[in-house]
Protein backbone atom coordinates (compact mmCIF):
# COMPACT_ATOMS: atom_id res chain seq x y z
CA UNK A 1 0.00 0.00 0.00
CA UNK A 2 1.77 3.42 -0.84
CA UNK A 3 1.75 5.59 2.12
CA UNK A 4 4.31 9.24 2.19
CA UNK A 5 5.46 9.10 5.85
CA UNK A 6 5.88 12.93 6.10
CA UNK A 7 7.44 13.05 9.96
CA UNK A 8 4.44 13.75 11.68
CA UNK A 9 1.54 11.74 9.54
CA UNK A 10 1.41 9.01 7.11
CA UNK A 11 -0.60 9.71 3.67
CA UNK A 12 -1.97 7.09 1.32
CA UNK A 13 -1.87 7.91 -2.16
CA UNK A 14 -2.47 5.93 -5.76
CA UNK A 15 -0.48 7.41 -8.93
CA UNK A 16 -2.00 6.05 -12.16
CA UNK A 17 -1.99 7.46 -15.43
CA UNK A 18 1.28 8.32 -17.74
CA UNK A 19 1.60 12.42 -18.89
CA UNK A 20 1.55 15.58 -17.34
CA UNK A 21 0.78 15.82 -13.77
CA UNK A 22 -2.76 16.12 -12.51
CA UNK A 23 -3.39 16.37 -8.74
CA UNK A 24 -6.75 15.24 -7.41
CA UNK A 25 -7.78 17.07 -3.86
CA UNK A 26 -11.43 15.84 -2.48
CA UNK A 27 -13.49 17.40 -0.81
CA UNK A 28 -14.90 17.50 2.40
CA UNK A 29 -15.28 13.50 2.77
CA UNK A 30 -11.31 13.98 2.15
CA UNK A 31 -10.71 10.32 0.54
CA UNK A 32 -9.58 9.41 -2.89
CA UNK A 33 -11.89 6.82 -3.99
CA UNK A 34 -14.43 10.07 -4.73
CA UNK A 35 -12.29 9.78 -8.08
CA UNK A 36 -12.91 6.61 -9.06
CA UNK A 37 -15.45 7.52 -11.68
CA UNK A 38 -12.84 9.89 -13.16
CA UNK A 39 -9.64 7.62 -13.10
CA UNK A 40 -9.51 6.15 -16.47
CA UNK A 41 -10.72 9.00 -18.65
CA UNK A 42 -8.09 11.27 -17.00
CA UNK A 43 -5.24 8.36 -16.71
CA UNK A 44 -5.77 8.88 -20.65
CA UNK A 45 -3.75 12.06 -20.44
CA UNK A 46 -2.50 12.38 -17.20
CA UNK A 47 0.11 10.62 -14.62
CA UNK A 48 -3.19 11.02 -11.97
CA UNK A 49 -2.19 11.61 -8.08
CA UNK A 50 -5.14 11.31 -5.59
CA UNK A 51 -4.40 11.09 -1.69
CA UNK A 52 -6.44 10.19 1.50
CA UNK A 53 -6.13 13.42 3.11
CA UNK A 54 -4.88 14.17 6.67
CA UNK A 55 -8.17 12.30 9.42
CA UNK A 56 -9.44 10.07 6.91
CA UNK A 57 -9.33 7.04 4.78
CA UNK A 58 -6.16 5.15 5.05
CA UNK A 59 -4.04 7.54 6.27
CA UNK A 60 -3.24 9.02 9.97
CA UNK A 61 -6.04 9.94 11.67
CA UNK A 62 -4.37 12.18 14.23
CA UNK A 63 -7.17 14.27 16.10
CA UNK A 64 -6.84 17.81 17.32
CA UNK A 65 -7.43 21.25 15.06
CA UNK A 66 -7.96 21.10 11.34
CA UNK A 67 -8.05 23.96 9.08
CA UNK A 68 -7.73 24.18 4.84
CA UNK A 69 -4.04 25.96 5.34
CA UNK A 70 -3.02 22.27 7.50
CA UNK A 71 -4.32 20.32 4.48
CA UNK A 72 -2.65 23.11 2.06
CA UNK A 73 0.67 21.95 4.04
CA UNK A 74 0.14 18.20 3.89
CA UNK A 75 -0.38 18.46 0.22
CA UNK A 76 2.87 20.22 -0.19
CA UNK A 77 4.92 18.12 1.70
CA UNK A 78 3.40 14.82 0.15
CA UNK A 79 4.49 16.24 -3.16
CA UNK A 80 8.20 17.26 -2.65
CA UNK A 81 8.61 14.10 -1.00
CA UNK A 82 7.08 12.25 -3.71
CA UNK A 83 9.79 15.04 -6.10
CA UNK A 84 6.60 16.36 -7.80
CA UNK A 85 6.06 20.04 -8.96
CA UNK A 86 4.26 22.08 -12.01
CA UNK A 87 1.09 19.89 -11.26
CA UNK A 88 -2.53 20.61 -12.36
CA UNK A 89 -4.74 20.92 -9.70
CA UNK A 90 -8.27 19.67 -9.60
CA UNK A 91 -9.77 20.31 -6.36
CA UNK A 92 -13.43 19.80 -5.08
CA UNK A 93 -14.81 21.82 -2.99
CA UNK A 94 -12.13 21.64 0.30
CA UNK A 95 -9.74 20.31 -2.53
CA UNK A 96 -10.73 23.84 -4.17
CA UNK A 97 -10.18 25.48 -1.02
CA UNK A 98 -6.84 23.91 -0.94
CA UNK A 99 -6.23 24.23 -4.07
CA UNK A 100 -6.56 28.25 -3.55
CA UNK A 101 -4.33 28.50 -0.88
CA UNK A 102 -1.50 26.25 -2.56
CA UNK A 103 -1.81 28.26 -5.96
CA UNK A 104 -1.13 31.94 -3.87
CA UNK A 105 1.24 30.32 -1.56
CA UNK A 106 3.25 27.63 -3.70
CA UNK A 107 2.76 29.01 -7.58
CA UNK A 108 5.99 27.11 -8.29
CA UNK A 109 3.90 23.75 -7.88
CA UNK A 110 0.93 24.99 -9.61
CA UNK A 111 0.63 25.32 -13.51
CA UNK A 112 -3.59 24.73 -13.47
CA UNK A 113 -6.00 25.56 -11.10
CA UNK A 114 -9.80 23.81 -11.70
CA UNK A 115 -12.16 24.91 -8.51
CA UNK A 116 -15.20 22.53 -9.18
CA UNK A 117 -17.65 23.64 -6.43
CA UNK A 118 -15.63 25.46 -4.20
CA UNK A 119 -16.24 28.77 -2.92
CA UNK A 120 -13.57 31.34 -1.12
CA UNK A 121 -16.14 32.59 1.53
CA UNK A 122 -19.61 30.88 3.09
CA UNK A 123 -22.70 32.55 1.41
CA UNK A 124 -25.78 32.06 3.78
CA UNK A 125 -27.12 28.83 1.85
CA UNK A 126 -23.60 27.34 2.09
CA UNK A 127 -23.16 28.20 5.94
CA UNK A 128 -26.55 26.86 6.81
CA UNK A 129 -26.11 23.47 4.89
CA UNK A 130 -22.72 23.28 6.97
CA UNK A 131 -24.32 24.24 10.67
CA UNK A 132 -26.96 21.38 10.01
CA UNK A 133 -24.29 18.79 8.76
CA UNK A 134 -22.62 20.20 12.42
CA UNK A 135 -25.54 19.87 14.26
CA UNK A 136 -26.58 16.42 12.93
CA UNK A 137 -23.34 15.49 13.78
CA UNK A 138 -23.24 16.56 17.34
CA UNK A 139 -26.89 14.97 18.26
CA UNK A 140 -27.19 11.90 16.39
CA UNK A 141 -23.14 11.37 15.47
CA UNK A 142 -21.51 9.74 12.32
CA UNK A 143 -23.75 7.37 10.80
CA UNK A 144 -26.34 10.19 10.37
CA UNK A 145 -24.12 12.70 9.47
CA UNK A 146 -23.24 10.49 6.66
CA UNK A 147 -26.72 9.10 5.80
CA UNK A 148 -27.67 12.68 4.88
CA UNK A 149 -24.89 13.49 2.94
CA UNK A 150 -27.04 12.64 -0.25
CA UNK A 151 -29.35 16.13 0.69
CA UNK A 152 -26.72 17.98 0.11
CA UNK A 153 -24.44 16.26 -2.45
CA UNK A 154 -26.67 14.87 -5.38
CA UNK A 155 -29.94 16.13 -7.13
CA UNK A 156 -32.86 14.43 -6.54
CA UNK A 157 -33.78 12.61 -9.53
CA UNK A 158 -30.10 11.13 -9.14
CA UNK A 159 -30.88 10.42 -5.31
CA UNK A 160 -34.01 8.52 -6.96
CA UNK A 161 -32.68 6.69 -9.94
CA UNK A 162 -28.95 5.54 -8.34
CA UNK A 163 -30.13 4.84 -4.88
CA UNK A 164 -28.92 1.26 -4.52
CA UNK A 165 -25.67 1.99 -5.66
CA UNK A 166 -26.13 4.99 -3.02
CA UNK A 167 -27.16 3.17 -0.45
CA UNK A 168 -24.30 0.57 -0.44
CA UNK A 169 -21.64 3.59 -0.61
CA UNK A 170 -23.20 5.14 2.37
CA UNK A 171 -23.16 1.44 4.31
CA UNK A 172 -19.35 1.38 3.32
CA UNK A 173 -19.03 5.29 4.69
CA UNK A 174 -20.57 4.64 7.79
CA UNK A 175 -18.04 1.44 8.27
CA UNK A 176 -15.13 2.97 7.43
CA UNK A 177 -15.88 6.10 8.89
CA UNK A 178 -13.28 8.38 10.88
CA UNK A 179 -14.21 9.62 14.32
CA UNK A 180 -16.79 12.16 15.29
CA UNK A 181 -13.87 14.27 16.74
CA UNK A 182 -11.89 14.52 13.43
CA UNK A 183 -15.27 14.59 11.67
CA UNK A 184 -16.22 17.71 13.45
CA UNK A 185 -12.59 19.02 13.03
CA UNK A 186 -13.46 18.75 9.17
CA UNK A 187 -16.85 20.44 9.01
CA UNK A 188 -14.67 23.58 11.28
CA UNK A 189 -12.42 23.90 8.94
CA UNK A 190 -14.35 24.58 6.08
CA UNK A 191 -16.28 26.81 8.00
CA UNK A 192 -13.02 28.75 9.31
CA UNK A 193 -11.89 29.51 6.07
CA UNK A 194 -11.77 32.57 4.09
CA UNK A 195 -9.91 32.29 0.92
CA UNK A 196 -10.65 36.08 -0.42
CA UNK A 197 -7.06 36.89 0.72
CA UNK A 198 -5.62 34.69 -1.10
CA UNK A 199 -7.49 35.25 -4.51
CA UNK A 200 -5.40 38.08 -5.50
CA UNK A 201 -2.02 35.85 -5.38
CA UNK A 202 -3.39 33.41 -7.96
CA UNK A 203 -1.99 34.05 -11.36
CA UNK A 204 -2.38 30.39 -12.60
CA UNK A 205 -4.42 29.90 -15.51
CA UNK A 206 -8.32 29.19 -13.50
CA UNK A 207 -11.37 27.41 -14.15
CA UNK A 208 -14.18 28.01 -11.58
CA UNK A 209 -16.95 25.32 -12.73
CA UNK A 210 -20.17 25.15 -10.93
CA UNK A 211 -23.52 23.23 -11.60
CA UNK A 212 -26.80 25.19 -11.45
CA UNK A 213 -28.34 22.37 -9.27
CA UNK A 214 -25.73 23.02 -6.42
CA UNK A 215 -27.35 24.21 -3.26
CA UNK A 216 -24.19 24.03 -1.32
CA UNK A 217 -22.11 25.44 -3.30
CA UNK A 218 -24.20 27.68 -5.41
CA UNK A 219 -23.37 29.77 -8.57
CA UNK A 220 -22.88 32.96 -5.84
CA UNK A 221 -19.73 31.54 -4.71
CA UNK A 222 -18.37 30.30 -8.39
CA UNK A 223 -18.82 34.06 -8.72
CA UNK A 224 -17.19 35.50 -6.11
CA UNK A 225 -14.34 32.97 -6.85
CA UNK A 226 -14.29 34.55 -10.79
CA UNK A 227 -14.09 38.04 -9.78
CA UNK A 228 -11.33 37.47 -6.72
CA UNK A 229 -9.01 35.46 -9.07
CA UNK A 230 -7.65 37.65 -12.43
CA UNK A 231 -8.72 35.77 -16.15
CA UNK A 232 -10.17 33.01 -14.40
CA UNK A 233 -12.90 31.35 -16.67
CA UNK A 234 -16.34 30.58 -15.01
CA UNK A 235 -17.75 27.40 -16.29
CA UNK A 236 -21.49 25.93 -15.47
CA UNK A 237 -23.37 23.43 -16.22
CA UNK A 238 -27.05 22.95 -16.19
CA UNK A 239 -27.05 19.34 -13.99
CA UNK A 240 -24.93 17.32 -11.20
CA UNK A 241 -25.52 19.08 -7.80
CA UNK A 242 -22.75 19.34 -5.48
CA UNK A 243 -20.93 16.23 -7.46
CA UNK A 244 -20.72 16.69 -10.86
CA UNK A 245 -18.06 14.46 -11.06
CA UNK A 246 -19.87 11.33 -9.73
CA UNK A 247 -23.00 12.05 -10.98
CA UNK A 248 -22.44 13.19 -14.81
CA UNK A 249 -18.86 12.21 -15.39
CA UNK A 250 -18.94 12.23 -19.08
CA UNK A 251 -20.39 15.72 -18.85
CA UNK A 252 -17.97 16.59 -16.37
CA UNK A 253 -14.79 15.31 -17.80
CA UNK A 254 -15.96 16.92 -21.35
CA UNK A 255 -16.06 20.21 -19.23
CA UNK A 256 -12.61 19.96 -17.60
CA UNK A 257 -10.31 17.93 -20.06
CA UNK A 258 -9.77 20.88 -22.82
CA UNK A 259 -8.65 23.50 -19.93
CA UNK A 260 -6.84 20.94 -18.20
CA UNK A 261 -5.00 19.22 -21.25
CA UNK A 262 -4.04 23.17 -22.60
CA UNK A 263 -0.34 23.64 -22.79
CA UNK A 264 0.39 27.48 -22.47
CA UNK A 265 2.04 28.78 -19.80
CA UNK A 266 -0.12 31.06 -17.39
CA UNK A 267 1.75 34.21 -18.54
CA UNK A 268 1.03 33.54 -22.69
CA UNK A 269 -2.39 33.47 -21.67
CA UNK A 270 -3.02 36.82 -19.81
CA UNK A 271 -1.36 37.89 -23.09
CA UNK A 272 -3.49 36.68 -25.64
CA UNK A 273 -6.58 37.59 -22.84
Amino acid sequence: MPIASLDDIDLFHEISGEGPLLVLVTGLAGVASYWRPNIEALAQHFTVLRYDQRGTGRSSRPEGTYSVELLTDDLVRLMRHLGLSHARILGHSTGGAIGQVLAARHPELVERLVLYASWASLCPQMRMCMEIRQQLLAAAGPAAYHRASPLFLYPPRFVCESWPRIAAELDAGVAQSTTPAILAARVRAVMDFDGRPYLPSIHVPTLVLVADDDILTPRLAADELQAGIAHARLQTMTYGGHAVSYCEPEAFHAAVLPFLRQEASGAAERRSA
